[in-house]
């Protein structure tokens, strides 16, 4: 969902910065005195009065402590008690928010506080020992419902959920599960799929995003790579060494998933067809525009990115792929369970998909119409899956969708077209002073 951007979490990590603070305010003391929350340590930030960084204990399953707790990081920034805060429902590491310069898009636009939690089985948020049964959407929506009314006490405005990509899906399980936790919930770019391998995204690329020019010049990029396969081959398995990535599956099949994620890739991030080298190119040129692009790093297990995996085979879902002009280079038989043969370990490969929490969240937003907002970018392929394909707006109050033409997975408000933005920024203001 999410290659590039999980990768620049992880890059954001190393430059994070903890301010020595020996001085402790009237907030921190507040902070330190929440049930539950340990490790309290002061930010450094150049857009909120006060940050923090913490611990907050949670029931490793359900709401018993039988199964064992663990301590979920949490970061907290200020901008007054009695300002908005809003709680975002991360879906994967929270490294980015310990930057000084983080701002969340809706703090900068409200003046806003924020809460950022990290997904549990992530980064600094794992149980132990690590028991993948109790890795469940249920189980995450109850570590945040914990920590809003944990927090409750300490702000004083109005509450909004928000989050991107898997933190969107979350944002949208939070409020389908918890209806009156918060008074807003804005999810950017999520999808929701239906199974294992969703279907609809296949089409979507063959045949919807973009223009049939465009889609022809990305198939014959990746015919390209196909067809100097046996020489990039060996540059590939040793790019695969050095970095230390290790595969289920040999070589010259992973290489095939790379050719065939391309177009994913490509569309997701709203890469520009420009970026395509030339098909005389060298083999360097082509080599590099491919890791760069669609890399093997992907298709490593195990990752720092498993749990999610381990997610979207149990009850998240994914996407599949099409071998079509492909097939007579191709090393592997047939895509289908890819996911299990290539990013579970094997001793979770009997996990089977379960559509349940599919089908409770559709029930839930066509019956009800809370005050939620939906981003989306038209050529972004996880759009294929999200609820602007068959959630009728016109027909709800509250609830709307906003699909940001020729935008991507980088879909925002602040990006928008100027119409558009000053629509979805009047409904919140609206929403804020009711």
């Amino acid at each position: 969902m999410m290659k590039k951007w999980m990768a620049s979490c992880l890059a954001l990590m190393m430059a994070a910065m903890v301010w020595a603070q020996t001085d402790t305010t009237e907030f921190m003391r507040r902070l330190v005195a929440v049930e539950g929350v340990s490790q309290v340590q002061r930010l450094e930030s150049n857009t909120y009065k006060e940050k923090y960084v913490m611990k907050i204990r949670q029931n490793v399953n359900g709401d018993t402590t039988a199964d064992g707790t663990f301590g979920q990081r949490i970061i907290v920034g200020l901008k007054g008690i009695d300002r908005p805060t809003v709680l975002v429902t991360e879906g994967y590491f929270a490294h980015y928010a310990l930057q000084p310069a983080y701002e969340e898009e809706l703090c900068r636009l409200f003046d806003a506080n924020v809460i950022v939690c990290e997904y549990r089985y992530f980064a600094e948020s794992v149980p132990q020992p690590c028991n993948w049964d109790f890795l469940t959407v249920d189980n995450s929506l109850r570590d945040y419902h914990r920590v809003r009314q944990a927090f409750a006490p300490l702000f004083r405005g109005k509450w909004m959920a928000t989050g991107i990509s898997k933190g969107g899906q979350t944002t949208m399980f939070y409020r389908a599960t918890y209806p009156d936790d918060v008074d807003i919930s804005v999810s950017y770019v999520a999808p929701l799929n239906r199974a294992l391998e969703d279907g609809r995204h296949e089409p979507f690329l063959a045949r919807q995003v973009g223009s049939k020019a465009q889609r022809e010049t990305i198939l014959s990029a990746e015919q390209e790579l196909m067809r100097r396969k046996a020489r990039l081959l060996p540059k590939f398995e040793q790019y695969a060494r050095e970095k230390n990535y290790t595969y289920s599956l040999p070589a010259a099949d992973v290489y095939d998933y790379c050719v065939m994620e391309l177009p994913f890739a490509l569309w997701q991030w709203g890469t520009p067809l420009t970026a395509l080298p030339a098909l005389d190119a060298d083999d360097s040129t082509w080599f590099d525009f491919f890791v760069k692009t669609a890399g093997p790093d992907y298709f490593s297990c195990p990752s720092d990115f498993t749990p999610f995996f381990v997610q979207a085979a149990r009850e998240l879902g994914y996407y599949g792929y099409s071998t079509k002009g492909l097939k007579k280079w191709q090393s592997i038989r047939t895509p289908k369970g890819y996911l299990h043969q290539l990013m579970l370990p094997a001793e979770l490969r009997n996990i089977r998909f379960d559509d349940t929490l599919y089908r409770r969240t559709v029930r839930f937003l066509k019956q009800n119409d809370p005050k939620h907002i939906f981003i989306y970018g038209e050529i972004d392929p996880w759009s294929a899956s999200g609820v602007c394909t068959w959630l009728d707006d016109s027909k709800k109050q509250n609830m709307k969708i906003y699909v940001q033409p020729g935008g991507s997975h980088r879909a925002r408000i602040s990006n928008m077209p100027d119409d558009i933005k000053e629509q979805i920024l009047s409904r919140l203001t609206d929403w804020l002073n009711d």
